[in-house]
């Protein structure tokens, strides 16, 4: 095999060099117009909330809510006839859990979030930019306590914090252009080139981005003064749930590289790096003397579980 390296490396850069200028001067404006592409590149980059990431970013704010927008009629007219009511006991116990959260992390200032549970056998939950939270009831007996609740929530609403739906969509801006590069200087099967990026760019992407989102939740929930051990519980039975889920289906463990989410057991291991962090977070969160003010709301918002 490491013979045959050099000429297949051979192969590709006399099949590259095709496209390039043969002239002085048009190499020179291909030159100028790289540096050109890697400067709007660089101005493009920033870092994330909370973990400081350093990503690329094209959506503006204004068209981030555009897409929501459009995305949260799509989940209207396809689910907006299996909202449970707000007054139900159900509604009121996802809400209460958020308010905890929202109070506690400040999030409430600039964003107007809202809580929708969906009266139907799926086990998930997500959230859309600009605060608006789907939690389907298949996921309440996973769920189980308020901390598991918190768990779920808190990592939604990390998404949103990091503007991830953003970023993805500034991520497939950017594997468009690098699908059209491949296929015209390297590739002409244009569904390979896509494949590999898929594979080697958009899903590691993606999985990357829910990490940061258990990350962020963890710290969110633990200011909240919820047990942060709670995050560990929740995936343990989310994980063993998967587990059976993919029995079902013939799953393999080739498929986790084919996935968006981290493996359960990766998400566990990361938890319990967190957790001295996540504790320590509680405590200076003055959390002693928060239990007795969070029981008394309870008590008058009525003790409630699914």
């Amino acid at each position: 095999m490491d013979a045959l390296a050099p000429a297949g490396a051979a192969r590709w850069t006399r099949r590259a060099a095709r496209f390039l200028p043969r002239s002085r001067a048009a190499r020179a404006w291909l030159g100028l117009a790289v540096v050109a592409v890697g400067g709007w590149y660089v101005s493009h980059l920033e870092r994330t909330p909370v973990t400081q990431r350093l990503r690329y970013m094209h959506v503006s704010e204004a068209e981030e809510r555009r897409l929501a927008a459009a995305s949260y009629r799509e989940i209207m007219l396809q689910h907006g006839h299996r909202l449970v009511p707000a007054q139900h006991a159900a509604a009121r116990w996802v809400r209460r859990v958020a308010q905890r959260l929202i109070a506690a992390t400040g999030l409430g200032d600039s964003l107007k979030w809202e809580v929708h549970v969906i009266d139907a056998p799926v086990a998930n939950a997500f959230v859309l930019p600009g605060g608006k939270i789907f939690v389907f009831t298949g996921l309440l007996p996973l769920v189980q306590d308020e901390a598991g609740m918190a768990a779920v929530l808190a990592h939604e609403m990390a998404h949103q914090v990091a503007r991830h739906a953003a970023e993805k969509v500034s991520q497939a801006k950017l594997v468009l252009w690098g699908r059209l590069m491949m296929a015209v200087l390297f590739d002409p099967n244009l569904a390979r080139s896509t494949a590999l990026l898929d594979l080697g760019v958009l899903k590691p992407h993606s999985r990357r981005t829910e990490n940061e989102a258990d990350y962020i939740g963890l710290m969110m929930m633990a200011q909240a003064c919820y047990d942060p051990k709670g995050a560990i519980g929740l995936w343990q039975r989310m994980t063993a749930y998967e587990k059976q889920q993919a029995g079902r289906r013939g799953n393999n463990e080739i498929a986790k590289y084919f996935s968006t989410h981290p493996a359960g057991e990766e998400r566990i291991d990361n938890l319990r790096r967190w957790m001295p962090e996540a504790e320590q977070k509680r405590t200076e969160s003055n959390c002693e003397s928060s239990s007795r003010l969070f029981a008394a709301f309870n008590h008058i918002a009525g003790r409630t579980r699914w």
